[in-house]
């Protein structure tokens, strides 16, 4: 997950939900019951556009955050602003020099045309349940159902997405339900039903419980 915050960005925006699903959570949960109060105030917070969180999730694919900020600062001086019709316009050489391999150069380029062309119904998006949403996403290059998934909670702010796929989420479930014992899919499946309809909210509480440091994409 990819740390993207800068004071050019616009003010985080924070769920109406959060308060609520707290409260459901501690009583539904004996972990979230300990762990919740830990954290205070905190909360799951967004900021700027779709296609610029969906393009920062390409650039800091399988690369370490600080070399993710690096390459996307570089990449980021590129356009005037960063739009799908202005990365469309970019050289593929300019963008490599920026330190963006080949195939992300494809994926960014994939996932401009998506947005330029109207493939993406992203003026509906906030009334289309999470798995249509996530079908969209998953059509462009470079982007899988962990990163559709990450895009729902952090950009979306949707209350009930359970990132299965995520290796922290399972870690932390393992940690705090199971002593450390190994956990599939279908133990977390488990362990999430008392947190439902608020599955992000468990899933940012697990995520703080291995690292105390918030992620926002």
């Amino acid at each position: 997950m990819m740390v993207v915050a800068n004071a050019a960005e616009p003010a985080p925006i924070t769920p109406a939900y959060w308060e609520d699903a707290c409260k459901h959570l501690v009583k539904k949960d004996r972990v979230m019951r300990k762990l919740i109060p830990k954290f205070g105030d905190a909360c799951l917070q967004t900021r700027g556009d779709a296609f610029v969180t969906l393009a920062r999730s390409i650039v800091g694919q399988q690369i370490s955050v600080a070399s993710a900020q690096k390459v996307w600062d570089r990449f980021a001086l590129l356009p005037s602003e960063i739009s799908p019709a202005n990365v469309l316009r970019l050289k593929v050489d300019d963008m490599r020099a920026a330190g963006l391999s080949a195939r992300k150069v494809e994926y960014l380029v994939d996932l401009a045309l998506h947005f330029d062309n109207g493939a993406l119904h992203v003026k509906d998006w906030a009334s289309m349940p999470d798995d249509e949403i996530i079908e969209e996403l998953v059509a462009i290059r470079g982007i899988g159902r962990w990163t559709a998934e990450m895009f729902l909670i952090f950009h979306m702010l949707r209350p009930n997405v359970l990132p299965l796929d995520d290796a922290g989420l399972i870690s932390g479930i393992s940690k705090s339900y199971f002593s450390g014992d190994v956990v599939s899919r279908s133990d977390a499946r488990e362990v999430a039903v008392a947190w439902a309809p608020y599955c992000s909210v468990a899933t940012w509480y697990i995520w703080r419980s291995l690292d105390p440091v918030p992620v926002a994409y």
